[in-house]
């Protein structure tokens, strides 16, 4: 069995190939600075705010803001808050992932599907989530439709988009040879198109996780009862600001742990990227 080496340009030397693709290790000093990041941040915030700098009731500290977590969760409003925002990001997020990832292979693959869908989702796409508020009130009035539906179109068109510029790059020749093979559409599509497409979609979708969190507010400030957003907005009229930090809080929290998650599952199943 032979093994790779890699010249050292520096010292002439040899490494093995496992001495090349094993991880790269962070410096301490990087490491420490992960460490005092947040720590550093909130120290910093809470002296400001209690400076006299700045208004305290308009910024309130750290302390004032966790105070203000742990009343919320302990009335219990926190879980009926988080779980109602999370049911209407997943909805959301499905439904415009996989029809927009559908619509993506149509308008990529067939140029009928691309010269008739594509002008339409081109002239559709500029248009902010937020816009549709007052007529997604009109349409679907304060049911939960009404947000699965800002949260789809958050979605829709950035996958959309991905994915058909990941199908127009696939490979010619992967796929001029499949066609000399006579394979059908229905392989092609799993064998060859997808997997090519994969890493694009893979962007897309994790763009839109951070996508779906934006449109979330605008679907919650559209007419809700529950909700961190609407929880927000109620803090506001309320003049709450440590309740309306601690909502902005939770929001960060949720978009990051979905970011996360996705991560570690694109890893598993798009290895190669």
């Amino acid at each position: 069995m032979k093994t790779t080496v890699v010249l050292n340009r520096k010292t002439g030397g040899r490494f093995s190939a496992w001495q090349v693709l094993r991880p790269v290790r962070l410096p301490s000093g990087h490491r420490i600075a992960q460490a005092l990041s947040i720590p550093l941040f909130l120290g910093f915030w809470q002296w400001i705010s209690g400076s006299g700098m700045v208004n305290a009731l308009l910024f309130p500290p750290p302390t004032e803001v966790a105070l203000a977590l742990y009343t919320w969760a302990a009335e219990g409003t926190l879980w009926q808050d988080l779980g109602m925002s999370v049911s209407r990001v997943v909805m959301g997020f499905l439904s415009g992932a996989a029809t927009g990832v559908f619509a993506g292979i149509l308008t990529g693959r067939f140029p009928i599907a691309d010269g008739f869908l594509t002008p339409i989702f081109s002239l559709l796409r500029p248009i902010p989530p937020i816009a549709f508020v007052p007529i997604v009130i009109l349409w679907f009035g304060l049911s939960e439709w009404g947000k699965y539906f800002l949260v789809f179109w958050g979605i829709f068109f950035t996958l959309w988009l991905a994915t058909h510029l990941g199908v127009r790059r696939v490979d010619k020749t992967l796929i001029r040879a499949a066609q000399s093979l006579g394979t059908p559409e229905h392989k092609m599509l799993r064998h060859v198109l997808l997997p090519g497409a994969l890493p694009y979609i893979f962007v897309g979708l994790r763009t839109s996780v951070s996508i779906s969190f934006y449109t979330l507010v605008a679907a919650e400030l559209a007419g809700a009862f529950y909700g961190v957003a609407y929880r927000i907005d109620i803090s506001h009229q309320n003049l709450q600001i440590g309740q309306m930090l601690a909502g902005l809080v939770v929001l960060g929290l949720m978009s990051a742990t979905a970011d996360l998650i996705f991560r570690l599952v694109s890893r598993r199943i798009a290895w190669w990227e």
